[in-house]
């Protein structure tokens, strides 16, 4: 019953962050649109926060646990499982333009996708979650929830705020609904309350792979940051001055400059 209640307890945290991609809908509630400008800035302070939980969270972590030969091995999975799901997806790739019209199979399709992008997150959450019932962390439900896990889920579920904008941003230029931009946010992180619970039950029953587990959380998301995040960034900046690159810098150090002190409790 304990494992059950555990798991649970996971699937609500990754829940949570899945829900705070809404949030990143609610500007469309006040103003029609967001400028370039901030949507740059915006994917600048979500690749500070996910590069500063991997290193200051993951990796830290791990190297707390195991080697670094067992971190560079993770890291390395983790890099290759994305590589390798998105070649597989490469031909299905979704804009978000298509949820409106799509039918049950072709939302199973995007899902898949999404899951390529989003699954990383909830595995860095589960992970996060390793020591959960050990002393040394904050009480929460009768649980004693490692501080680790706290600083992934704030971590994940601001790193995901900004996300919920980028894919609100075309459903808005075909006029969805405003309530319908929060459903459709949350919709794309589904897959990390999933990936929290997997991630969790491995290191649980294969502890001995709880190093591999944090470099592979961190490989994934810190790959995603360099070849997804970066780039859409810089391609929307394009009409900027200096092409957005400024305003990219000023929000990945204010990303991290938020994680720092977290990391630091």
């Amino acid at each position: 019953m304990v494992l059950v209640e555990q798991l649970a307890l996971v699937f609500f945290a990754g829940l949570v962050t899945a829900l705070a991609t809404g949030l990143g809908a609610l500007p469309f509630f006040f103003f029609d649109e967001i400028s370039d400008r901030r949507t740059v800035l915006l994917w600048g302070f979500s690749s500070g926060i996910m590069l500063s939980a991997s290193v200051f969270g993951l990796l830290d972590e791990g190297l707390a646990e195991g080697t670094v030969l067992e971190i560079t091995l993770g890291m390395g999975a983790g890099v290759i499982l994305v590589v390798i799901a998105r070649d597989v997806l490469l031909d299905a790739e979704i804009d978000p333009r298509e949820y409106e019209q799509a039918d049950f199979t072709k939302l199973v399709l995007i899902l898949g996708v999404l899951t390529v992008h989003s699954f990383p997150e909830g595995v860095a959450v589960g992970v996060a979650f390793a020591d959960l019932g050990l002393e040394g962390g904050f009480s929460i439900l009768g649980f004693s929830v490692p501080l680790l896990a706290v600083f992934m889920t704030v971590a994940i579920s601001i790193h995901n705020v900004p996300e919920g904008t980028a894919i609100s941003i075309p459903l808005r230029s075909m006029g969805v609904a405003n309530w319908k931009l929060v459903w459709w946010a949350v919709f794309s992180s589904l897959p990390q309350p999933v990936g929290a619970v997997m991630a969790f039950a491995f290191v649980q029953t294969a502890r001995g792979f709880l190093a591999i587990g944090f470099g592979f959380a961190a490989g994934a998301m810190i790959y995603l940051v360099l070849t997804e995040f970066v780039p859409e960034a810089l391609s929307i900046g394009e009409r900027l001055p200096r092409g957005g690159k400024p305003e990219l810098a000023a929000g990945a150090i204010l990303g991290l400059l938020l994680m720092v002190p977290l990391a630091a409790i």
